[in-house]
């Protein structure tokens, strides 16, 4: 099977498609408050943490581990698959906003985890503010992914996101 071949995403794609943006979107406007607080608690010595916060940090680093073993598996069933091509009459521009979202998609989701590791267990300063920089560019990017998404459907009438909803064995 050649990529030209390819119709839609696998079941293995879809899932771990909807399964890291889940969590992405838990990180970024759930567990990440219990982080701060635990850091602030950490500042202040002998500072209690809430039990929700505890639970909320411990998550926190849960998820970031498993969207980072979650990325490096979906990276290996694209390069082992491959994916479907854009439509045949898409602009070049569009082709080249598609990719470069993706490239930068795939960046953070393997970078976030990484520097938030680095950042935690080692201290280091620098990788806290790529991964404080990367909290607000991962928003931008799901926004700009879903309006992409959202364009192909309603306005290009595609079937992009369709392949993304419906496995294709």
């Amino acid at each position: 099977m050649t990529v030209r071949d390819i119709k839609g995403y696998s079941d293995l794609q879809v899932a771990l498609h909807w399964i890291i943006a889940a969590l992405v979107v838990l990180q970024t406007f759930v567990t990440n408050e219990g982080m701060g607080a635990l850091a602030d608690a950490m500042d202040e010595e002998g500072a209690a943490l809430p039990l929700w916060d505890q639970i909320l940090a411990d998550l926190h680093i849960s998820f970031g581990v498993t969207i980072f073993l979650l990325a490096l598996v979906r990276l290996g069933v694209r390069w082992r698959r491959g994916a479907p091509p854009l439509p045949a009459d898409e602009p070049r521009i569009m082709r080249l906003s598609a990719h470069a979202v993706h490239v930068a998609l795939y960046a953070l989701i393997i970078l976030m985890p990484v520097t938030g590791a680095l950042a935690w267990y080692f201290g280091i300063e620098r990788a806290d503010q790529l991964h404080s920089l990367g909290e607000n560019t991962i928003i931008v990017i799901v926004g700009l992914h879903i309006a992409g998404a959202l364009y192909q459907h309603f306005i290009a009438k595609t079937d992009v996101l369709r392949r993304m909803l419906r496995p294709q064995r």
